[in-house]
Parts: structure tokens; C-alpha cells; sequence
């Protein structure tokens, strides 16, 4: 008999313990496609003083779609700001539950939710490998500061592709 906690390699939490995730909160979360692979868009970057410019593929725009109608489905929260890099995908999200009667949503609920509709409607357009990797990586953003910084840093995310390990 195989033990399975000694075959697979152990990960890293990704939630703090003791955190609600439901509460309100600005949240900056980055998605990254399955593989790291260059599949959701593609980044011109310009000449001079041009910013550069994202082409989303078909998938990306499935993204770009679903990501945006989150706030339709899920009335608690915004998406402040977004980014959909080739391999990966950032966003600010903001969740402001008002303590309905219904169970509020936590970050999960909401990305597995995207991650879901985003691959089932791939699925429709005929792709039929994964866009997703397994999980998420999610910060909860504390103050003001923090949150700028976030906001600066999704900004200013496509003028640095050139600079990131997955670009060539």
C-alpha cells in the first residue's frame, strides 16, 4: 500500500488560519493559466512614451467576459482593477457583504466560480486542454498604502512583461 502523503509533495496553505474571507475586504489576487503557458494574450509594447498594448486571444476574452460579469452573479463584490497578462491574470477585488440572509461568498467561492465559467465556456469554443493552474495566489490588502501599491504595480504589469521568466 502506498502512503499518498509521501507521493505527492506538500503545498503551501494559501489562506491565512483564523481569516474570514467572506468579510469585507480588497483582496489582490493573481490567476495564473495552467503551465504558465502564453495563451491569453499577447503584449505590443510601444515605442517611445506608448504604453503597451494587450491583444487577448479567444480565451482571454472569455476571460475579460466572465471576470466581468462576476459582480452579476455576485452582487458583493467589484472588480476594481484587472490585468490579463499572456500567462496570468490580476485583479483587485472587493468584496463588501451587506449580511444577508444568505451565506456570503469568500475569495474561493468566487475564483473557483470564475475559473469554472471561464473553462466551460472554453469548452464550448472547442478548446479542450486546461487553462488553469490548480490554485491562486491572494493578498489580502491591509491599508491604503498597500492598496495603491497593488494598483500601481497591476498598472504598470504589461511594461514589464519583457522582464518576466515566462516572456520568451
Amino acid at each position: 500500500m502506498i502512503n499518498n502523503k509521501e507521493q505527492f509533495p506538500k503545498r503551501k496553505p494559501t489562506h491565512m488560519k483564523s481569516f474570514d474571507y467572506s468579510e469585507n475586504h480588497r483582496y489582490f489576487i493573481t490567476i495564473c493559466s495552467d503551465g504558465k503557458r502564453k495563451m491569453v494574450s499577447d503584449i505590443s509594447v510601444g515605442e517611445g512614451l506608448a504604453p503597451p498594448v494587450i491583444h487577448l486571444s479567444a480565451i482571454g476574452k472569455i476571460i475579460e467576459e466572465q471576470l466581468l460579469a462576476l459582480s452579476t452573479r455576485y452582487p458583493q463584490i467589484e472588480i476594481e482593477n484587472h490585468v490579463i497578462m499572456p500567462n496570468h491574470l490580476h485583479m483587485i477585488l472587493r468584496l463588501e457583504n451587506t449580511g444577508g440572509a444568505s451565506p456570503s461568498p469568500t475569495t474561493h467561492d468566487i475564483i473557483c466560480t470564475l475559473k469554472s465559467l471561464v473553462t466551460r465556456s472554453c469548452r464550448q469554443i472547442g478548446y479542450r486542454g486546461n487553462i488553469w493552474q490548480r490554485s491562486y495566489y491572494e493578498h489580502i490588502i491591509r491599508n491604503e498604502d498597500d492598496y495603491k501599491n497593488t494598483w500601481i504595480y497591476i498598472d504598470n504589469n504589461p511594461a514589464r512583461w519583457s522582464e518576466d521568466e515566462y516572456y520568451q
